[in-house]
């Protein structure tokens, strides 16, 4: 893979703050038109001019959010081109972390015997996972397609190691799981950057890790946070497809949103358990 990380960082940085020239020259040199407690000044050192994006880049913005689709069976065949490669990964590795930790590794899984080797991991889990349930729910979960392992032209495996940063870690003493959050706002950089650039990703969970650990090699302080089936896309599921096939509804947003605490009565958590009762009799 190509791999220029310095100037594509810069460059980005450089489309992340085009807005400063602009702004900076657009104030009044004698703070006119501020209020009286924030008048004009000159970023301090390491700072820049910041503000909101043009409507067209908040629309983009929104826009990657909303279509990002967890994507199964959609991929096609094509190649990533290594540049597209090196900006989602670029992406991803701008992702905040405890401490700037950085935890995140990200291996390339092309070959398809690999793959193979991986989908097999997958079909014995996935069939564990099935016998967990009976009746309808059963043959509907067997009727789901949930991975692309084979069908995507890559997979990345996207790991945690809980010793980088040594014995002390900022912002880690008194929640040790905070790297592995870390990690998880990795994958989502990931994903947006790859739903703006036409890329599909879709997130396969169903694995015994262990045994995937072992086939990847992984030493024992790294863990696997997230295993991806990327590839080129021409369509998605204009709903989660999750919701298009009657698996599981959208909570309403008023009834996950609490003031203060949480509440002695949990609507959320009502609705939820309505959900569960109507599933388990379908």
């Amino acid at each position: 893979m190509r791999a220029e990380p310095s100037l594509l960082v810069e460059r980005f940085q450089e489309i992340a703050y085009r807005e400063t020239a602009p702004v900076a020259a657009a104030m009044p040199a004698d703070g006119a038109g501020q209020p009286d407690d924030h008048p004009a000044l000159a970023p301090a050192p390491g700072l820049a001019q910041a503000g909101p994006f043009s409507q067209a880049e908040r629309d983009a913005v929104y826009r990657a959010i909303y279509s990002r689709r967890d994507v199964r069976n959609e991929f096609l065949p094509d190649p990533i081109p290594d540049d597209l490669l090196r900006r989602l990964l670029e992406a991803a590795h701008a992702a905040p972390s405890v401490g700037y930790m950085q935890p995140w590794n990200f291996i390339l899984i092309g070959d398809e015997e690999n793959r193979r080797a991986v989908h097999q991991i997958f079909h014995e889990a996935n069939i564990e996972a099935a016998d967990k349930l009976t009746g309808e729910i059963k043959l509907k979960y067997m009727g789901l397609k949930l991975e692309g392992i084979l069908k995507a032209p890559l997979n990345i495996c996207i790991t945690c190691d809980r010793r980088r940063g040594g014995d002390f870690v900022l912002g880690r003493t008194h929640n040790p799981a905070m790297d592995l959050y870390s990690t998880v706002c990795a994958v989502q950089n990931f994903w947006l950057a790859a739903r703006a650039e036409g890329i599909g990703v879709g997130w396969v969970s169903i694995f015994d890790h262990d045994r995937l650990s072992r086939h990847l090699g992984l030493p024992d302080s790294v863990e696997i946070i997230a295993y991806l089936c990327v590839g080129y896309v021409d369509q998605l599921y204009v709903r989660p497809e999750l919701a298009v096939k009657g698996w599981r509804e959208k909570l309403p947003l008023d009834r996950l949103i609490y003031r203060e605490r949480w509440p002695e009565h949990s609507h959320a958590l009502d609705f939820y358990r309505q959900i569960e009762c109507r599933q388990r009799a379908g």
